[in-house]
């Protein structure tokens, strides 16, 4: 059975009143959250023991892989980051990014109070390893830095901003001084330990998580390889261990053996690279940083440092770009395409294969067949990236990357330092998606190690994918789905093992709308695999359809009719489902060729922030702003391997 069979399909707004809607989801979230926490029921002794006949047992209610869905940012930069606060964060620290994050008021650096409409559930603090807390200790006149080079050259960039403007500050500072100075040692590990016990301070298991963190900043002539760096363990063994430094060797390799020493020491610890879309063909490259090819001692540090992806965040979304996947009417989504991190170099056509999450996934297929190792094994999660302190991905709660990017009339039309173009080219993006045991920083560490996680462009969809050989159309309706998925499969994340058989794996794919969001268009599966020509291949597959459409023979799907009103920057939920599930299976299977899918699930179209900002402060906006958004949701992978 292939296509759409065993759909199912909610509708919310059409032929259900919205209370019913809610009912449906809290007591989905009731069912999945009394599940987690139930005790085993007892075990009673029956006649069949006493004969000494097979002892059978009541099963428990709730079973080893029972899981949650947890909801947080990986990628979040306060005043610590030399950016951030040159840039105007000078008040918001790290302390306000978690209170801001469980929901509390903070003032923002534009004088504004700030609250999330729904707090988070984990929180990354990810400040900038080079020079960090750099300003805020040259505001509070520390004395080991009073009279030192640093003070002397890196203070004055301050001074210069309003003159020159932030790049050609930097520019003449360098020119002057060269490139900048680390702290003193004395200095970085106190101020280390004090993000690591701030981390641990609002660390609240079971109800607020935080994950100590850091963001390892290398650019190779103004091309981003950026990682995020979190750890597993508390602030007593990370605090031990000053964070790498990029401006002292810009290759990840040299990160990953700073991350295996740590390890070595008895931590636990990952990495998550971001924006391949700014590296210029670098991020995914076919050779290392040294010039020679991809080996298989490379291929297995990475697949081991790097089990995620950030695939979409405020500076562009990096799932897919319109020149690598020309049929795919949904690849040109938040683009940002054009330069480099540094914006001092031009985008190329032949960089983008090596730059995004799609291509990556079948250059790593590739690699495969050829190294034996898959390099860029990867699951997909997301982040803000925000250098204000503040979480925030909803359209109509966008506040920017920057203080020059807080709202205002004047914001999205104003030039950033961060794009070659303005504030209107930033998206709203993005969170991670944790499906954990508990809210603690082991369990969500240790989802997003196995890759049981996945990327939302903003909004909280639900959503589940599970593959596996033994699945039926019947499985997708059953009230115990995900316990039966997960006993007679695999989830995303993992590979389905291979079986002698010809027949097709089959999938079980269930999608829900944000409780406070747009409905769904669609549900589709991505596929990748290499052919027998050794030729890249991919497919997306319309597998779930809202509003009763149907694929045609070309593979298309009517799009549907947009409700936005542009003028008041309002949408309706009259169109879409609320909730959307089906089993599948690849009609085109080959059990010789190795393949990955994942799940791509698509909102209806929303107002974007800037049209949110253009009725609010009725102001107009250039011809180039979007004006509408769908938001989406990426699962991570499931990898067949014949």
């Amino acid at each position: 059975m292939s296509g759409a069979a065993g759909k199912l399909s909610i509708k919310a707004g059409k032929h259900a009143a919205l209370a019913g809607l809610i009912v449906l989801l809290v007591g989905y979230a009731l069912s999945v959250q009394a599940a987690s926490n139930a005790e085993p029921a007892a075990a009673t002794v029956k006649v069949s023991e006493k004969f000494g006949i097979s002892p059978a047992y009541s099963p428990p209610l709730r079973q080893p892989f029972d899981r949650n869905l947890y909801w947080g940012d990986l990628h979040l930069h306060s005043r610590l980051s030399m950016d951030a606060y040159i840039e105007g964060t000078r008040n918001l620290g790290q302390d306000d990014a978690y209170r801001f994050a469980m929901g509390e008021t903070v003032i923002a650096d534009n004088g504004v109070p700030a609250r999330l409409s729904r707090p988070l559930d984990f929180l990354a603090v990810t400040d900038h390893s080079e020079n960090m807390g750099l300003y805020v200790e040259l505001a509070n006149g520390n004395p080991q830095l009073t009279g030192s080079v640093v003070e002397k050259s890196w203070g004055g960039v301050l001074d210069l901003i309003g003159d020159l403007g932030l790049r050609e500050a930097f520019l003449k500072i360098i020119g002057e001084y060269g490139p900048m100075p680390d702290l003193p040692d004395e200095l970085q590990a106190t101020i280390w330990e004090n993000v690591a016990r701030t981390a641990d301070r609002f660390n609240r298991p079971g109800q607020f998580t935080t994950i100590i963190g850091y963001e390892w900043t290398a650019m190779i002539t103004g091309d981003n390889l950026h990682r995020v760096v979190l750890y597993r363990d508390d602030a007593d063994r990370v605090a031990k261990t000053i964070p790498a430094n990029a401006q002292r060797n810009s290759d990840p390799e040299n990160l990953w053996d700073a991350l295996e020493r740590y390890e070595d020491n008895g931590g636990q610890v990952l990495a998550i690279a971001h924006n391949g879309n700014l590296s210029n063909g670098r991020m995914f490259a076919p050779n290392r940083v040294n010039g020679k090819p991809l080996d298989k001692e490379y291929a297995q540090k990475r697949a081991r440092w790097e089990p995620v992806y950030e695939v979409t965040q405020i500076k562009g979304d990096g799932e897919a770009h319109p020149n690598l996947s020309p049929t795919d009417e949904f690849a040109a989504f938040e683009k940002w395409d054009t330069t480099n991190v540094a914006s001092n170099s031009p985008k190329e056509d032949w960089m983008l294969r090596y730059e995004y999450a799609r291509s990556a996934l079948l250059l790593g297929l590739q690699h495969e067949q050829t190294i034996g190792i898959n390099p860029f094994k990867f699951g997909m999660v997301g982040g803000t990236d925000s250098h204000t302190g503040l979480s925030t991905t909803e359209e109509d709660n966008f506040f920017g990357k920057f203080r020059s990017s807080n709202p205002s009339p004047l914001r999205s039309n104003a030039p950033s330092h961060s794009t070659s173009g303005g504030n209107w080219e930033f998206g709203a993006s993005g969170l991670t998606a944790v499906w954990a045991e508990e809210n603690t920083r082991a369990s969500i560490f240790d989802a997003i190690k196995r890759r049981e996680v996945y990327a939302t462009t903003g909004s909280r969809i639900g959503l589940r994918f599970f593959g596996g050989w033994h699945f039926s159309p019947s499985d997708i309706t059953r009230h115990d789905y995900a316990r039966n998925a997960y006993a007679n499969g695999v989830a995303m994340g993992s590979d389905l093992p291979a079986e002698n058989r010809s027949t097709a794996p089959g999938f079980l794919i269930h999608a829900m709308r944000d409780p406070y969001g747009a409905n769904l268009d669609r549900i589709q599966v991505v596929k990748g695999w290499i052919d027998q020509n050794g030729i890249a291949q991919e497919k997306i597959y319309n597998v779930a359809l809202s509003d009763d459409r149907k694929v045609d023979r070309n593979n298309k799907v009517k799009p549907l009719r947009s409700t936005v009103d542009l003028e008041n920057a309002r949408y309706s939920n009259s169109i879409g489902d609320a909730e959307l599930a089906t089993y599948w299976r690849d009609p085109d299977f080959n059990p010789a060729l190795a393949a990955f899918y994942y799940v791509r699930v698509l909102e209806i179209p929303t107002p974007r922030w800037t049209t949110y900002d253009r009725a609010f402060y009725r102001t107009t906006l250039s011809k180039d702003t979007p004006l509408t958004v769908q938001d989406r949701a990426y699962s991570s992978p499931i990898w067949y391997r014949p």
